[in-house]
């Protein structure tokens, strides 16, 4: 072990013993110093080890691009879990990297506490990093038997769809039970007893009466598209099936992170800044650097003075959290990073005050290039920044009919979004579906215009956009 590593691990583990002397929560944290390279990888991939696919070759090319343009640094890669896992950059100076263990520590505490990490990671397993490397390695074994076309395919269309999995139910779901027995009732959600209050509002559609016969399949718009197709497609062999399960499982493990970012990345960035300043064992020189990196990270702005028309995550979390604190409390703090999620948290605590002081606006964008700024509504901005988050960023799409031939009917909500679809890209997205499902697919969706399309794709994975149907006279 060198100098810089000796005198890292020995401020790590005085600062991890300052956080708990302060109440901070959190499984065992395992720290690794790697090279930026494999750095760059974990970011892209999103676990050190996962299955091989050509879509996070592309990712891996953008992300040096970014890094070599000065817009991209790494500091640091964490994965909750018992234990928990961190990678830094060996590269980091050692005022760097102790700011990121004192970073890191923030995000460890926040994922022990918040009952969406908590409940999400009883369900996808605690030990994701060696859980992920066993997917990985049952899908290169895939590779050997099958070859890479075959399975690539299979991929495509499971990493096409990864985001549509239903986080209101749970990730170890049965069959329907109305598919093995006829006529039999379909078992109830598990979330039943809380849903069971919205489905008898006023102006709310009775649900349609289910014909004697054969059962509807699904009893219900199922909108967890990976699980649909995992279980019912109705030629998957069961490698095929495994690569759909491994990559729903691993959408699972990602979503908390995915929905808490502001509270996390906010959370981490308020310890991290008060574990350096009550960290009185630092040399003077070190905390200034530290302290200088991390006014970096949670900048408002683009550059000098530069307006920025996206929004930091970093900074944005990280001056909620120091106000809520202020003025209410860290037990109440404790409270909100336990119950919220990003939707209550940025709907219950940025207030106009704070919106108004962070200069926070909603722009938009015309097509000849000029960019305005549209609000300053309070609403409007909080709308503005939860929208990419509904449904896990992904169109509320759901498979509505499987027929007696065995072809597929999707169907996309965009009253629900608010928006169409991308039909080419749709289109693309329906082609490897079918092409794994094996039998034609259509979708029905609309357009950036708000026109009806159907979009329709043989067995082959030939796809075409088809007129909207017309009503009967």
């Amino acid at each position: 072990m060198n100098n810089d590593a000796a005198t890292l691990a020995d401020y790590a583990a005085r600062i991890e013993a300052l956080a708990v002397e302060l109440g901070l929560d959190f499984h065992r944290v395992d720290f690794e110093l790697v090279p930026n390279s494999f750095m760059a990888e974990i970011a892209i991939y999103g676990l050190p080890v996962r299955m091989r696919h050509w879509s996070f070759g592309l990712r891996y090319i953008q992300q040096l691009v970014q890094q070599k343009m000065g817009n991209s640094h790494i500091f640091e890669v964490m994965f909750p879990g018992d234990p928990c896992h961190a990678y830094m950059a060996e590269n980091n100076s050692v005022a760097d990297n102790t700011l990121v263990t004192a970073h890191v520590l923030g995000h460890a505490d926040f994922a022990h506490r918040n009952q969406l990490f908590v409940r999400f990671g009883a369900m996808a397993g605690m030990h994701i990093l060696e859980q992920s490397a066993a997917r990985a390695h049952r899908i290169e074994q895939a590779l050997q038997r099958h070859g890479q076309e075959q399975v690539e395919a299979v991929l495509d269309a499971a990493l096409a769809l990864e985001q549509h999995v239903d986080i209101n139910l749970p990730l170890h779901r049965t069959r329907y039970c109305c598919h093995d027995t006829a006529g039999a009732v379909p078992a109830p959600s598990p979330l039943a007893s809380f849903t069971q209050r919205y489905q008898h509002l006023p102006g709310e559609r009775p649900a349609a009466e289910q014909p004697a016969g054969r059962p509807l399949l699904p009893p219900q718009p199922e909108h967890d598209l990976l699980w649909f197709i995992a279980q019912y497609g109705p030629e998957l062999a069961d490698w095929e099936r495994d690569i759909f399960l491994a990559v729903r499982e691993e959408s699972f493990y990602f979503y908390p992170v995915y929905a808490c970012q502001i509270m996390n990345e906010g959370w981490a960035s308020y310890w991290h800044a008060r574990l350096l300043r009550e960290a009185d064992f630092l040399p003077p020189a070190l905390y200034l650097s530290a302290i200088k990196s991390h006014s970096d990270v949670v900048r408002p702005h683009a550059g000098e003075r530069q307006l920025a028309l996206s929004l930091n995550p970093y900074h944005l979390g990280f001056r909620m959290w120091e106000r809520i604190i202020e003025d209410q409390g860290l037990e109440k703090a404790r409270q909100i990073c336990r119950d919220d999620d990003d939707f209550s948290f940025i709907r219950n605590y940025l207030d106009a005050e704070l919106a108004d002081e962070l200069g926070l606006f909603v722009h938009e964008s015309r097509r000849d290039g000029e960019t305005r700024l549209a609000s300053r509504d309070l609403h409007a901005i909080r709308e503005a920044i939860l929208a990419p988050k509904y449904n896990y960023g992904a169109p509320c799409i759901a498979v509505t009919v499987l027929s007696d031939d065995g072809s597929l009917v999707l169907r996309h909500d965009h009253q629900r979004d608010g928006r169409g679809l991308d039909l080419e890209q749709a289109e693309r997205v329906l082609a490897y579906v079918a092409r794994v499902w094996r039998r034609p697919a259509s979708l029905h969706t609309t357009d950036f215009r708000g026109t009806p399309r159907v979009l329709a794709s043989g067995s082959s994975g030939s796809t075409r956009v088809a007129p909207p149907a017309r009503p009967p006279a």
